[in-house]
């Protein structure tokens, strides 16, 4: 089942509970929905983590934990996915943001050399930042809406599963009941 599957990897939800970042929105933030996984918080859970994980921005934590609170979703599983853009993962991840928005921009990529000031971002604002955050806007949305689709479907097959393995499990304790003659056979009522 995913629900499991994605429990295994979450973080403690007492520890995220404690952090500053949700803290932050108060008793709001306690709502006890916002703390429990199905397949509704878990998709738009993944959908809000992948999405701010592609915002350049600081303070993604905040951003996803507030956005958990708006849409209904799981918040240690919004917080947790803002994790995929990370010191290791931003450079590639922020690096093919801007080829994309270049090639949607029909514009020349030029050297993305990132420079964390206000000099470079001033410099930068009229060639590289429009592209970059198209880029960003764009494969953001597009794995969110993706992480949205997979997880309902993924979530849907497993309940599916479960519900025929539920049904085998009954027909066959049924079978043994019969053939032992603790219930007589159903006949059809016509």
């Amino acid at each position: 089942m995913p629900k499991k599957t994605i429990q295994r990897f979450l973080p403690d939800p007492r520890k995220i509970a404690s952090s500053k970042a949700v803290r932050m929105f108060g008793s709001v933030a306690q709502r006890s929905n916002l703390w429990h996984l199905n397949r509704r918080s878990a998709s738009r859970a993944f959908a809000i983590g992948l999405f701010v994980a592609f915002l350049p921005v600081p303070a993604q934590m905040i951003i996803a934990a507030a956005m958990a609170i708006f849409f209904s979703a799981n918040i240690p599983l919004s917080v947790a996915l803002v994790w995929i853009s990370n010191p290791i993962t931003m450079p590639p991840l922020f690096y093919a943001s801007y080829q994309i928005g270049s090639l949607i921009l029909g514009r020349p990529s030029e050297p993305f050399l990132f420079e964390p000031s206000l000099a470079w971002f001033a410099a930068s604002l009229g060639t590289v930042v429009p592209p970059f955050l198209l880029g960003c806007l764009l494969l953001g949305g597009l794995s969110s809406l993706s992480a949205f689709i997979t997880i309902r479907i993924l979530w849907r097959q497993a309940a599916i599963k479960a519900w025929r393995e539920r049904q085998r499990l009954r027909a066959s304790k049924r079978q043994q009941r019969q053939q032992e003659g603790l219930q007589p056979p159903k006949h059809n009522q016509q």
